[in-house]
């Protein structure tokens, strides 16, 4: 388990990374009460909030972006496994500073996330939506960083007030309620299957009668819920895993290729440049 602690300017954030072989449990509480932002990277921890005799679970946490109130009370407990690794970062702020905070980032909360800001209980959950492919490239992009010292604060504090600005954008643009929560279930199934599947994907006639939705709303709710249509987001994910495991030294180029459904080392090479701007063999160990 790693997590780095920063401050910047009044917010705290917590960069968090762990990986096991077994079923590990992790469990942070605040020394006070905040109002916060998690978003999750590509591991898909299971994530629970408990307090008192309550509890409020996630399941689908990857690619998440969850805003939320907490004070001490709060237990975070994050349950981590070989096939469901944790990256976490969370931007939190204490109530009483947000009219400290510059750039009127305190109206921003206040406006979008009232909620939070006059909780009823000691967790809260505000809005959540899965991220952006831009922001997704920013939290994969914190968790790649190889930076110290300074010019590593320099960085952190430049992309959290990037993330920062797509969070507030995403929010003041949502329309959530566009999909009801039973069809917006199948489409977590459905971005979970293609994320279990990157070697022998469904097509998208099978993934639709998988998850008992038709073709034409599984296309165009995806897109809606995620970001990206469907098959688009299978690439991202597939590009993502084969970097992960020839950046660890878990496998050769060619290896890596198989494990996502290339056969020809060719065209994976092509994909990888094209999402990454360079080719896999350049990737630095």
């Amino acid at each position: 388990m790693t997590r780095d602690i920063l401050d910047i300017n009044d917010f705290t954030i917590l960069v968090e990374e762990a990986n096991s072989n077994k079923v590990t449990t992790d469990t942070c509480r605040f020394d006070e009460p905040v109002i916060a932002v998690a978003l999750y990277g590509s591991g898909n921890v299971h994530m629970s909030m408990e307090y008192g005799n309550k509890q409020r679970e996630y399941e689908h946490t990857k690619g998440l972006a969850l805003s939320f109130y907490a004070d001490e009370h709060v237990d975070c407990v994050h349950t981590v496994s070989a096939e469901k690794p944790l990256q976490c970062i969370v931007i939190a702020t204490s109530p009483k500073n947000l009219e400290k905070l510059p750039n009127n980032e305190g109206e921003l909360f206040a406006e979008l996330l009232e909620q939070l800001v006059k909780p009823s209980d000691s967790y809260v959950e505000g809005p959540r939506f899965f991220m952006t492919q831009e922001m997704q490239h920013i939290v994969d992009g914190i968790f790649k960083n190889t930076y110290k010292g300074k010019a590593k604060m320099m960085f952190f504090r430049s992309q959290i007030t990037a993330l920062l600005s797509h969070f507030f954008w995403q929010l003041s643009t949502l329309k959530e309620d566009k999909i009801n929560k039973v069809e917006r279930k199948k489409l977590y199934e459905a971005k979970e299957i293609l994320s279990n599947n990157l070697d022998t994907p469904p097509s998208l006639t099978e993934l639709s009668r998988q998850i008992g939705l038709n073709t034409f709303k599984l296309k165009k709710d995806f897109k809606e819920l995620f970001g990206v249509p469907v098959f688009k987001y299978l690439q991202n994910e597939r590009m993502t895993k084969a970097h992960d495991l020839i950046r660890k030294n878990e496998a050769t180029v060619q290896e890596a290729a198989w494990h996502v459904g290339y056969d020809s080392l060719s065209s994976f090479s092509n994909a990888f440049a094209k999402k990454f701007g360079f080719r896999p063999s350049e990737i630095k160990h």
